[in-house]
């Protein structure tokens, strides 16, 4: 059975998600998401049928998921994410959570 998990945007849409990973990177944690409905063009990056959005906590301490303006850490976690999917235990050693 899939992990699914349902997502409202700004303006009350609600949108699901299948979970296909968490990642805790360094300071931050991260949810591995394959949606469960078409993206906008603009949305989809290199073929990429995932997103990877960050778990915070609003101004009220509420959990929040955002999306990561850092392309750096975007692709550090994609690697990452692709690594735990091939099971590839290697790629653990290569980078460093602090």
């Amino acid at each position: 059975d899939a992990d699914l998990l349902s997502l409202l945007d700004d303006e009350g849409n609600e949108y699901e998600f299948e979970i296909l990973d968490e990642i805790d990177y360094k300071d931050g944690h991260y949810y591995v998401l394959m949606p469960l409905f078409d993206l906008p063009e603009e949305d989809i990056v290199s073929e990429r049928t995932y997103v990877i959005l960050e778990a915070i906590e609003d101004e009220n301490g509420d959990p929040q998921l955002a999306e990561l303006d850092d392309p750096a850490l975007t692709e550090e976690l994609d690697m990452i994410y692709r690594a735990n999917r091939e099971g590839n235990d290697v790629f653990e050693n290569n980078y460093e959570e602090s």
